[in-house]
């Protein structure tokens, strides 16, 4: 996927999948394979060795990557889609649903 419309640290919602309906704040986002990190959403046990900065390893919880087609951004409490418009000579993104700026 060449462009991403989710960035870091919005707030985004799931809209299919096991976690579907869960929100969750954009940890981090993979453009290349059009993934992001949603935080509480997709949870995966991970088994860890004992490391320097995990003395005892063991089985930690943690979130996995889930595709951005399966999240919505959420604006004023509902999830919307986004679009672009150029403000003056400066390029936007906007909420679909209210038309509003959103950054």
């Amino acid at each position: 996927m060449s462009m991403m419309k989710i960035k870091k640290g919005d707030t985004v919602k799931v809209i299919t999948g096991k976690d579907k309906d869960k929100e969750g704040k954009v940890i981090s986002v993979d453009h290349k394979n059009g993934k992001v990190v949603v935080e509480g959403v997709n949870m995966v046990t991970k088994h860890t060795k004992p490391s320097a900065a995990n003395q005892n390893g063991g089985i930690i919880q943690k979130e996995a990557a889930i595709d951005a087609s399966n999240v919505m951004y959420v604006h004023k409490g509902k999830a919307t889609r986004i679009g672009f418009k150029m403000d003056g000579d400066k390029k936007v993104r906007i909420a679909k649903a209210t038309g509003d700026v959103i950054d």
